[in-house]
């Protein structure tokens, strides 16, 4: 421990002083139109991997691409010191980034990056540079600057790396079935979260599981003039809206049966940390072209945000949706819902109820199909782990100020298979902001987050590399 923190300085000086050809390399990889979704750029998803695969080689890694029935993963190893006993790293990222469209909306092409300027200083811009290629590359110039000026790196790393992570991640859970046990890890550590502003530094404690279901509701044989049959003929879509208007009471509560069962109270603690942070959720939702909370109406804006659960209708369909007039009576009508869920909630037990919800609301004659694509659990990371400790006490460190424990709205499915597989909690230390743009046009990075995350990635490491091995196994 004492030789890695001797040698920090010198790091985190390599970092500054090598910030342009750090960028250079964000920029090539970038450039790489790596979009899982679109079967046309499976080539590019390859070419991502090899990119990757190619920088963590020159780092002194033991890296190869991984074959799966999907996108490749890249596994690579390194050892650490001679004679390291400390903990195991695992670094989880992912290559692949979403569609780009539409491409209308943005200012520059969205896989040409470019810098451009902004309130808090320059910025990157381009399809990946926040999620997750840019949070991805942090950890890379960390490691090149051990590598390269602080004597080696200093713990014994693995970095994986998935091409599917933006559309499921499907392949990604049966590798890691297979495989895990050899990766013997003891943490596991993520960046594609955020940060509370552009100058507090946060650890992320709570993600939100997340049930996907699609279903149709199918009534007449066929689509039905609605002049002759109209009033005497089942109409789909009106069935469906109906159910589906159903979901929230008066108060934004949601009206499944049971759904609220498991769902636990957030700690008096935690809820008066949160209300100090005194989120403005005016300004919140003006950003957005919005000006009134929707949800749970008697909840502090950050409680419904982060630690209770939704119900949110994502797509619909049915009839005749183009342009003009055709007065038809459907023969079916579909919706994609979503739930996120927080801890303790059983996903495959709230998607029953969940169903037998809408079946209970549904006509004589309505015939409902229902396809799950995804069902995860919540997670709560252990906010007492000497591994949250250590990331708390390196972004402490690089801020000056302490790390905030927040929690999160979205949903990252690999940190459960990592405490599920392997047995190891995750540390969530991202560096985006809320205005970053991630999925949609104009995404972007801010070029001090990739700074400032490089080097707090670089203080992390020197931290990890002095805690004892498996700290947490008799716990487990």
């Amino acid at each position: 421990m004492d030789g890695a923190t001797n040698r920090i300085g010198a790091v985190l000086r390599a970092i500054d002083d090598n910030l342009p050809q750090a960028q250079a390399r964000l920029f090539d990889v970038l450039r790489i139109p790596s979009v899982s979704a679109q079967p046309a750029h499976a080539g590019d998803c390859l070419r991502a991997a090899a990119w990757f695969r190619d920088q963590l080689a020159g780092l002194g890694f033991a890296a190869e691409i991984v074959p799966t029935k999907g996108q490749p993963l890249v596994l690579a190893r390194h050892p650490g010191p001679d004679g390291y006993a400390g903990p195991h790293v695992l670094f989880y990222g992912h290559y692949d980034v979403q569609p780009a469209e539409p491409l209308d909306l943005w200012t520059s092409p969205p896989f040409e990056p470019a810098l451009a300027g902004g309130p808090r200083g320059e910025r990157v811009v381009a399809r990946g540079a926040v999620d997750d290629k840019g949070q991805v590359m942090m950890f890379v110039e960390a490691l090149r600057a051990w590598h390269e000026t602080g004597g080696g790196i200093p713990a014994r790393v693995t970095v994986l790396m998935e091409g599917e992570e933006e559309v499921g991640s499907v392949n990604f859970e049966p590798w890691l079935a297979e495989a895990g046990g050899a990766l013997n890890a003891d943490v596991a550590l993520v960046s594609d979260t955020g940060m509370w502003d552009i100058d507090t530094p946060a650890i992320t404690t709570g993600l939100r599981g997340m049930i996907y279901v699609q279903m149709t509701v199918r009534g007449p044989a066929r689509d039905l003039h609605s002049g002759i049959y109209g009033g005497a003929a089942l109409n789909p879509i009106n069935a469906l809206t109906r159910a589906l208007g159903d979901l929230h009471d008066e108060t934004g509560r949601i009206r499944i049966p049971g759904f609220y069962d498991d769902v636990c109270e957030l700690s008096a603690d935690q809820a008066a940390d949160w209300d100090r942070l005194s989120f403005d959720e005016g300004a919140f939702l003006g950003a957005v072209g919005l000006s009134s909370p929707a949800g749970e109406r008697e909840r502090p804006a950050l409680q419904r945000l982060w630690s209770r659960p939704t119900a949110d209708i994502n797509g619909i369909w049915g009839g005749y949706t183009e342009a003009g007039a055709k007065t038809v009576i459907p023969s079916e009508a579909s919706a994609k819902l979503s739930l996120r869920l927080v801890p303790d909630q059983n996903p495959d037990r709230i998607a029953a109820a969940a169903r037998r919800f809408v079946e209970a609301r549904l006509p004589p004659d309505a015939r409902l199909s229902w396809e799950v694509f995804s069902a995860t659990p919540a997670i709560a990371v252990r906010a007492d782990s000497p591994y949250v400790a250590a990331a708390r006490t390196a972004l402490a460190e690089e801020y000056g100020r302490p790390a905030l424990l927040m929690g999160s709205g979205g949903s990252i499915p690999v940190v459960s298979s990592f405490r599920r597989i392997l047995d190891v909690d995750t540390v969530l230390m991202g560096f985006g902001l809320a205005d970053d743009q991630m999925h949609g046009p104009n995404e972007k990075f801010e070029l001090t987050c990739f700074r400032r995350g490089a080097r707090s990635h670089a203080r992390l490491l020197a931290k990890f590399a002095g805690l004892p091995r498996r700290p947490l196994q008799a716990a487990a």
